[in-house]
């Protein structure tokens, strides 16, 4: 049929367009190639208009159905049956022609594919019209952050511009004091040198005085005329008036330099005063954030956002951590194995000599980051948590106890049920006997999961994490506890 259109083609009068790039060729027309209007699926061949009346003519009578001209028409063929692909397998989700539909595809739910389109389009416009909500959300989120960028960066200038004139406040305080202490000293060095000044004239006055004595004494006592010797001689007495003077005494050691010994004093208050404030400052700093959620962490004070929680077992493995237990923090009742990382209730001739420790409690590891760990468990009711090393430690009260207070995070895990505990609040979850906890610090979750021959998700608390955490774990009698070996 096709080799005699392609015979008979040139007989016709065509006025169509030549068919340019992005346009489907006619199949028939020889030489210049025409734009083709429709496509046959039954001929696997597009035609232009003029050939399309042509097809038309030879095949009247035969349902041969016609599409949108296209340069895929081999994909819309069944490879098997080289039949048109018309029906649609749901149970599959493939197209399918008849004949698969009445042999591989039997009793699976078809429909044809204009019946599925149709479908397909509905929910087609449903989702384009989620994603229209959405992207409007979006952009509505996006010019908010862009407003909270713009508040940001005129906070944080106005921020420098307050900081630049406390500290050149500071600065100036500083000089001044500097110079109120110059002045100090240089007054008390005046007064005490006016002083000696006035002392050493007074000395230097004395001693002349004394030398004109001496003189006049040491001149007489050469004289032979015994009545001008006797006359004066009593003049010339030591008089309490020039000998019986005071002494002066004289500070051999006079210094500045306990002044200088405060000065220094002084220069380490401030400076320690000056690191405590700017440690403040810089917590509160940490503290500004544009999103509610602390999905940010800070490097050298620049934000990045932090990757996805991961979605696999696989991804999680990427952030595995191996613990260990620490024995100084065992309870005596508790007897650790496989190189400190199974726990177990021990029976009484098993009990370890265990005296008092400060560490009691504490797992060697702390936590920060992203962490990833799994711990198997059997027999009685244990207690799989994380915590803050300042969780009370000792005692039957629920501060003592993980997932009773507020510093700590615990999924209790019995035969009959598993929950959740924090702050002495409680969420029932389902039952598995290996748990995979992940934990992001940074981001403030922590999740956990059961762990099989798939990875089943539990329970996520959201919150903000404060201090550096701790695995946990607590047993009851029967009860064993092991960290499984991840890689």
């Amino acid at each position: 049929m096709c080799s005699k259109m392609a015979a008979t083609a040139g007989l016709l009068d065509k006025n169509v367009l030549d068919a340019g790039p992005g346009h489907v060729a006619c199949d028939v027309c020889t030489g210049r190639k025409n734009k083709a209007i429709k496509s046959c699926p039954e001929c696997l061949a597009s035609y232009c208009e003029a050939d399309l009346i042509l097809h038309d003519k030879l095949n009247r009578g035969k349902s041969h159905k016609l599409i949108e001209a296209t340069n895929k028409l081999q994909e819309r063929i069944c490879s098997q049956h080289h039949k048109l692909l018309e029906i649609y397998c749901r149970t599959d989700q493939q197209c399918i022609c008849y004949l698969c539909m009445i042999d591989e595809h039997k009793h699976h739910d078809t429909v044809s594919s204009t019946a599925e389109a149709t479908e397909k389009q509905k929910e087609l416009g449903e989702t384009q019209r989620k994603f229209q909500k959405r992207i409007q959300e979006r952009e509505k989120e996006l010019q908010d952050l862009r407003q909270a960028v713009e508040s940001l960066t005129c906070s944080a200038q106005a921020a420098v511009k307050g900081s630049e004139r406390i500290f050149t406040e500071l600065i100036y305080s500083i000089k001044r004091s500097r110079s109120e202490a110059r002045e100090l000293i240089r007054d008390q060095e005046n007064v005490i040198l006016s002083q000696a000044e006035r002392v050493m004239e007074h000395l230097k006055k004395e001693i002349a005085e004394l030398r004109r004595r001496e003189a006049e004494l040491e001149q007489l006592s050469h004289t032979k005329d015994h009545i001008h010797f006797l006359q004066s001689c009593q003049p010339l007495s030591f008089s309490a008036e020039c000998g019986d003077l005071p002494s002066i005494t004289i500070n051999p050691r006079v210094s500045f330099r306990f002044v200088k010994k405060s000065g220094s004093q002084l220069k380490q208050q401030v400076e320690e005063i000056c690191k405590e404030k700017l440690a403040t400052i810089s917590e509160t700093v940490k503290d500004v954030h544009l999103l509610p959620v602390p999905r940010y962490s800070t490097v050298k004070g620049v934000d990045l956002l932090q990757a996805p929680e991961p979605r696999t077992r696989a991804e999680f493995l990427q952030y595995s951590c191996q613990l260990t237990l620490n024995p100084n923090t065992a309870y005596r009742e508790l007897c650790l194995s496989e190189g400190n990382r199974q726990v177990t209730w021990a029976t009484p001739y098993q009990y370890q000599s265990c005296p008092d420790h400060p560490e009691r409690f504490d797992c060697r590891q702390r936590l920060s980051g992203h962490c990833y760990w799994e711990a198997e468990w059997s027999g009685g009711v244990v207690y799989i948590a994380v915590s803050y090393k300042e969780v009370n430690r000792k005692g039957i009260r629920n501060d003592c106890k993980l997932g009773r207070n507020d510093k700590s995070w615990s999924l209790q895990c019995s035969p009959s049920q598993y929950s959740f505990y924090h702050n002495n609040d409680s969420t029932e979850i389902p039952t598995p006997s290996r748990i995979g906890v992940y934990l992001d610090h940074e981001a403030g979750t922590l999740s956990f999961y059961s762990i099989s021959n798939t990875m089943t998700f539990l329970h996520r608390v959201q919150t903000t994490f404060t201090q550096p955490l701790y695995p946990g774990f607590c047993l009851n009698k029967g009860s064993t506890v092991k960290l499984c070996p991840l890689g």
